[in-house]
């Protein structure tokens, strides 16, 4: 009997193995491997992280991660409670009733010099969950427009042209309002003017 016991025992064993392994080869090495291949033939762009480069080929970031950007001449992202820090994503877990949101908003509202005239929206006053939205509304973007105008000494009308070329390939479903990518205004930005995007801050 206790014989019997160990052998059962030794085959449950070699069961658990061989499952073990074939569900490490088959979740850790094939699955993997086969949505890496798809991924780099069906959208190879998104695969390499959707970099984006200079006209020098140099690489100034991803379509898909939001950087700081302080200086005028620049569209701003939303702000960030981990500093823009690509490695370290997510949110600030405070509280949105909490005092340190509340006074980070109101040193947002400050630095675009919004009042009740002109209220701040909200996408430049909060910060997303991963920090790292590379996104703005259309209405952040054209909120800041005369600012970016005036700094870069263009046109108010090329700004707001270039904002709504850039809104109109990120739509969001159904509302048909567009989104705008900030790195990629940036550089369209700097495009016009032929002027490199190497330092931001």
């Amino acid at each position: 009997m206790k014989t019997n016991t160990l052998e059962n025992a030794g085959a449950d064993l070699a069961t658990s193995l061989r499952i073990a392994l074939v569900s490490v080869l088959l979740c850790g090495g094939i699955y993997p491997l086969v949505i890496f291949v798809f991924a780099r033939l069906v959208v190879p762009e998104s695969a390499s992280g959707s970099l984006v480069r200079d006209h020098e080929g140099k690489v100034v970031g991803s379509r898909l991660i939001s950087q700081a950007f302080s200086k005028p001449v620049y569209f701003r992202p939303r702000p960030s409670a981990i500093k823009y820090d690509a490695s370290a994503a997510g949110g600030s877990n405070l509280s949105p009733a909490g005092p340190e949101v509340r006074q980070r908003a109101l040193q947002t509202v400050k630095e675009f010099g919004a009042d009740s005239a002109r209220p701040l929206p909200a996408d430049l006053a909060s910060t997303s969950g991963s920090g790292l939205d590379p996104f703005i509304t259309l209405q952040a973007a054209l909120y800041q427009a005369p600012n970016v105008a005036l700094a870069r000494g263009i046109s108010l009308d090329d700004v707001e042209a270039a904002i709504h070329r850039q809104a109109a390939g990120q739509r969001i479903f159904l509302s048909g309002e567009g989104l705008v990518n900030v790195l990629a205004l940036n550089m369209a930005l700097d495009d016009m003017q032929k002027k490199p995007i190497h330092s931001r801050q």
